[in-house]
């Protein structure tokens, strides 16, 4: 989660930290204390003390995997506790909520005339504005609201600026139009429309939305004889300080109970084989172009705004899910968590094609909880043995454009002398335009990469660190790694998804 909103980022963080304490302790009674131990004294956010602490209680709540309740809703936090503790998945849908009595029912979109309005004598508003929208009151100009229709092109004529479009922050920050109204104005989201991409969650400025968490399930999951594993996204460069690497995250996931780590970067690897392979192998015989799988938000929104698009899409499986499937063919009797930035990824893993692969889904957000509640000190963690095994294009996938290069990597590794086109969308908006231009056929024989969040998975919305900053740190491992190609991964043997592509080698 980004840091423009600390306020809102400590509580969130807070409640992981007091979740996570709790579940390794066992003691499931405390839970209706932590509003109490988070919040004491004066209110210090809203209006009222009370008011604070049953939102942060339906935070707690979510954080465990429960439904959030309303305000009508009567019966203690913990009410429903025991379905949640388990060593196993636990969540039923929504994944993303609304918490109605933390949102403010801020305005919906409107155009309105700031101060800055001059009364200037052209008046282009009012000649440009079609619908009478827009009339001249003492000298300045005024739109009503009721007439308005919001093109927005008073704001593009207004020589002074003066005219500014206004819309609730989670409504605008959400590229799948799917932040609706309620009857009372308060904020709603409509489920049909939403790919659980979490940018509501980010920009939210009164933290009323927020999505379902599995800290407690893996918590207990680790309390068992079960070996689990914990596999790392590539995004996790920065995100817990420049001092936590690949060198010594092992020794901090041992320390939380994880038996070991792997890099999703190596099935960021697999998945370029296999898609580079599939690429070569459809288009253009069977489809015009091909679009990557890898952003799950993103493949969400193109199989319901493009559903004649189904079959452009790759069919290889995710990074998430190929390493998973690798670390249970080497540890058939493990339970994996896959650790990154994204909501989105908790949907992903219901879906059959997971198979049962990877068992729980969480957020650096809410790995950083859990090392909160273990009190591990960052800056003292032990160098580990463990040498990365990605190449330099799987560490790539974290940032926009990153799944396009590592598969023309592979591409002109396998056909030096052929060109490769490809388009790289950031953002479900930029997405969109991207397939509608396909439609048109302006992407005949392009690979195409649709990321939901615009600087990719760095941006997401479990993350912790800037998306800048992430990115810098991740170019230099990149600089820095000695597996300049994903064909080079001794992990390719390990299962079977690309062994059509590597007997066409061979022959």
């Amino acid at each position: 989660m980004y840091d423009s909103y600390a306020s809102i980022n400590y509580i969130r963080r807070q409640v992981f930290k007091e979740v996570a304490k709790i579940a390794y302790n066992g003691n499931y009674e405390d839970l209706n204390d932590i509003p109490y131990i988070m919040l004491n004294g004066k209110a210090k956010y809203r209006e009222s003390i009370f008011l604070e602490r049953a939102i942060v209680a339906e935070r707690i709540r979510l954080a465990i995997g429960l439904p959030v309740r309303s305000a009508d809703e009567h019966g203690p936090l913990s009410k429903g506790i025991h379905e949640a503790i388990k060593p196993e998945r636990y969540f039923n849908d929504p994944l993303i909520n609304v918490i109605d009595f933390a949102c403010n029912a801020c305005p919906t979109e409107s155009y309105y005339v700031s101060d800055s309005c001059v009364g200037c004598l052209a008046n282009p508003c009012t000649n440009i504005c079609k619908v009478g929208a827009i009339k001249i009151v003492n000298g300045r100009s005024v739109i009503d609201q009721d007439k308005c229709v919001k093109c927005g092109k008073c704001k593009e004529v207004c020589p002074y600026e003066a005219i500014i479009h206004r819309k609730r922050p989670c409504e605008k920050s959400c590229e799948m139009h799917a932040i609706e109204s309620d009857s009372e104005g308060k904020a709603k989201i409509n489920y049909d429309k939403c790919v659980a991409c979490g940018m509501c969650i980010v920009n939210c400025p009164f933290g009323a939305i927020a999505d379902k968490s599995q800290i407690v399930q893996v918590i207990e999951a680790i309390k068992t004889k079960t070996p689990v594993y914990a596999i790392v996204a590539p995004a996790f460069s920065a995100q817990f300080g420049s001092r936590v690497t690949l060198d010594n995250i092992g020794d901090c996931l041992k320390q939380l109970g994880f038996k070991d780590f792997f890099e999703v970067a190596i099935g960021a690897d697999l998945c370029s084989i296999s898609e580079a392979h599939e690429f070569m192998e459809k288009v253009p015989n069977e489809i015009n172009f091909m679009a990557t799988s890898c952003c799950p938000a993103w493949y969400r929104m193109a199989k319901h705004d493009f559903p004649e698009f189904k079959s452009n899409i790759s069919m290889t499986l995710t990074p998430m899910i190929l390493t998973a499937k690798t670390v249970k063919t080497e540890h058939p009797d493990s339970k994996v968590v896959f650790i990154g930035p994204c909501s989105a990824k908790k949907l992903e893993v219901l879906k059959k094609k997971n198979g049962g692969s990877v068992d729980f889904v969480l957020t650096f957000e809410e790995l950083m909880g859990m090392i909160q509640a273990k009190e591990i000190d960052l800056s003292r963690l032990n160098n580990t043995d463990k040498v990365s095994e990605s190449s330099s294009y799987g560490k790539g996938f974290a940032v926009s454009g990153g799944v396009a290069n590592s598969v023309i990597k592979v591409l002109k590794d396998k056909e030096p002398n052929s060109n490769f086109k490809t388009h790289c969308a950031k953002g479900l908006e930029e997405c969109r335009k991207m397939l509608i231009d396909a439609k048109n056929g302006l992407y005949d024989g392009y690979l195409l990469e649709g990321m939901a969040c615009h600087m990719g998975c760095v941006s997401g919305a479990g993350t912790i660190s800037t998306p800048n900053k992430a990115k810098a740190l991740i170019d230099l491992e990149m600089k820095k790694d000695s597996i300049t190609s994903p064909l080079n991964s001794i992990y390719a043997d390990k299962i079977g998804i690309i062994e059509k592509y590597k007997k066409e080698e061979k022959e």
